[in-house]
């Protein structure tokens, strides 16, 4: 397979005793690209510096996650302009709202979206988004700025049947991780990967986190990597009863034309 994870964390501590292994999996797996993806001011610099040191192979979005929006202010927003001209950087994000763990305030949450949102406006930017428990609100502030957006992924999909055809209906990209590999909280999401056109649908890890739960054997650790990526889209081409090869051929493509990635040579 030649598939592109379009979300991992590949800043986060868990990945710094072994980086190098790590890439290197993915890419004996048939990950040929991976986008890290940015959750703070911080670790959307540290996102920056990774990719560039792996040109063509990673890249980065830059933006600051729900939970950390009470520590977005003006200067985090100039930081992040400056860095979103880097060649490595294809979107902004992760962004948006989540109401499941309320980490700042719902209010904070709100703004940060909306400023980041504006902010992908001016730049002509696709956005890296992030949604749980608040799809009322989500969906209205995206609805109003939509028009204005270059392109829109909904990371990580684990809503519902409604959820999903309200993205679908803005013209929304879905992202599935290996939630669909969980059969106590995904079936759900199974169920629902058939109606998602292949022609928005992309997959991810959101490494270290969400390890596929069809994984056999199971390993030692529970440390998600880009290298199980193939586990989602097996899970996704048997929901469907399409070819894997298929679906993997497809999300690249998606990929690579949402992003705007080169082709891997």
């Amino acid at each position: 397979m030649n598939l592109i994870d379009i979300g991992a964390n590949l800043t986060h501590d868990a990945f710094a005793p072994d980086l190098d292994d790590v890439v290197a999996r993915a890419t004996a797996a048939g990950v040929a690209q991976m986008i890290v993806t940015g959750s703070t001011v911080d670790e959307s610099a540290r996102a920056v510096a990774l990719a560039e040191t792996r040109p063509g192979v990673l890249h980065a979005t830059v933006g600051v996650h729900p939970h950390h929006a009470d520590e977005l202010a003006d200067t985090g927003l100039a930081e992040l302009r400056r860095l979103a001209t880097r060649e490595v950087v294809k979107a902004l994000g992760e962004m948006g709202l989540d109401f499941y763990r309320d980490l700042s305030p719902r209010e904070a949450q709100e703004r940060a979206f909306e400023s980041q949102l504006d902010l992908a406006v001016d730049l002509k930017m696709p956005v890296f988004l992030h949604e749980r428990d608040a799809h009322e609100r989500f969906q209205a502030i995206l609805q109003a700025h939509r028009s204005r957006l270059t392109g829109v992924v909904v990371h990580c999909f684990t809503g519902d049947r409604r959820a999903l055809a309200d993205y679908l209906d803005l013209d929304c990209h879905i992202g599935i991780t290996g939630w669909v590999c969980d059969e106590r909280r995904g079936k759900h999401v199974l169920d629902l990967v058939g109606s998602i056109p292949p022609d928005r649908l992309m997959v991810e890890t959101d490494a270290p986190y969400l390890l596929p739960r069809t994984i056999r054997p199971k390993p030692k650790a529970r440390r998600n990597e880009p290298s199980y990526l193939p586990h989602v889209v097996n899970t996704i081409a048997a929901a469907c009863g399409r070819d894997p090869q298929e679906v993997a051929n497809q999300t690249t493509a998606v990929a690579q034309r949402f992003f705007k990635l080169a082709q891997e040579r």
